[in-house]
């Protein structure tokens, strides 16, 4: 039998993803899911829905007051999560 090194799992998981093509999926599925760390709880409880669609990443605010709140620090949020997710996958954020 043949020795070979050790892998983490991370990066057996990584290649499996890399293999089937699903890469960009599965990082603008990470991005919606680091919304809520790079957010906080509290904006995180006032977002109905997120997704990502051509690069950008689409936010539904229930709050009228916070989405305009959020407007001005669009650009921070969008690099805080491309840093998080450590590569860049979106290019802005859509506040609805």
């Amino acid at each position: 039998m043949k020795k070979t090194e050790a892998k983490r799992v991370d990066s057996i998981i990584r290649e499996a993803i890399e293999a089937s093509g699903q890469l960009r999926t599965f990082d603008e599925q990470r991005i919606c899911y680091l919304w809520s760390e790079v957010v906080g709880p509290w904006i995180n409880s006032q977002t109905a829905r997120r997704y990502v669609e051509d690069g950008k990443l689409h936010v539904f605010i229930i709050s009228a007051s916070l989405k305009s709140e959020l407007q001005f620090s669009l650009p921070q949020l969008t690099q805080a999560l491309n840093r998080a997710a450590g590569a860049d996958i979106i290019s802005s954020i859509i506040v609805h």
